[in-house]
């Protein structure tokens, strides 16, 4: 059992959309249940039939066997004893999946999550771009129109849906970047980890240097001007976390009221600036933490957190 069998499950529950009993689930899928933590649930199942545990052909009539435990009727079989996990079913928690995508995708979260039809949800904007959610690519294949109104000028539109098994081509007109839930993400300690194009470096993406209009920051916080460093671009939730510490004008402040201001789900301003482990020896990606560190002053035993450049 490894992660790579607990994606795989959560990528089976989201697509098939119900719950599955646990006699169903593979000894991988299995195993992988213990990994997977808040990812899934317990669903309540029908306690009054069942798939025969023995022939697992035909359904019978759950039954008391008057010792405590239950049988069940099997038109074949005849009675045959049950066992706790044959009526235990798991479902995806699918309000985890959509919030960890969003913190893979570092999409600013101000905006919540919208859903916009029967398992399609808008999940907000990453890089200025509609990132949409659904869970069948059948669905928007069949009505274009659906993603037609997603569309924004000057930004891609990003799909994220899990892929068939016989889907080999781009489904898509060549705006639409499609993104295949099992290819794309992987479960990565308790989260999501998203996996870029090879030679894909959306860190690095060049932007024309802004003017600094608050303080060192330009109008939408998206970029910072240090003397010694230069120009240093930020993802939407760090200019969200540097916006937040602004409006408190240099008074400190405790850090949930930082992340709530900022629309963040993180406990600390400094978690989205750490570098992730697949980016580490890329030039360039720790700039935003050296930044964070030149501009905010931390005092750790009360938990309080400000930058002094903003005051007055």
């Amino acid at each position: 059992m490894n992660s790579h069998h607990a994606w795989s499950l959560v990528c089976r529950l989201f697509a098939e959309g119900t719950h599955v009993h646990r006699w169903a689930l593979s000894p991988h899928e299995l195993a992988a249940c213990s990994l997977l933590g808040s990812a899934i649930k317990a669903a309540p199942v029908n306690q009054q039939y069942v798939l025969c545990p023995h022939c697992n052909l035909h359904r019978g009539q759950v039954v008391g066997d008057g010792k405590g435990g239950r049988l069940c009727q099997c038109p074949e079989c005849g009675p045959v004893q049950i066992e706790p996990q044959d009526l235990a079913a798991v479902m995806l928690n699918e309000d985890w999946l959509r919030q960890k995508l969003r913190l893979a995708l570092e999409i600013n979260s101000r905006d919540g999550i919208d859903q916009v039809g029967p398992g399609i949800w808008r999940l907000g904007d990453a890089r200025q771009g509609p990132v949409i959610l659904a869970r069948s690519l059948a669905t928007l294949v069949r009505a274009p129109a659906i993603l037609d109104s997603f569309r924004v000028k000057g930004a891609s539109l990003r799909v994220i849906t899990p892929k068939p098994m016989d889907q080999t081509a781009h489904p898509f007109a060549a705006d639409i970047e499609w993104l295949p839930l099992q290819e794309r993400f992987a479960f990565y300690g308790d989260g999501i980890a998203f996996i870029a194009p090879q030679g894909h470096h959306p860190a690095e993406t060049p932007r024309e240097p802004a003017k600094p209009v608050y303080g060192p920051f330009a109008d939408d916080f998206r970029t910072v001007l240090l003397p010694e460093h230069g120009h240093i671009n930020l993802t939407e939730a760090q200019a969200s976390v540097f916006q937040s510490l602004w409006s408190f004008k240099g008074e400190p402040m405790r850090a949930e009221r930082i992340m709530e201001r900022a629309g963040l789900d993180s406990d600390k301003p400094i978690d989205v600036f750490k570098v992730k482990s697949r980016d580490k020896g890329k030039p360039g990606v720790d700039r935003p933490l050296m930044a964070y560190r030149e501009l905010v002053v931390t005092v750790q035993r009360p938990g309080l957190y400000s930058m002094p450049c903003s005051a007055g």
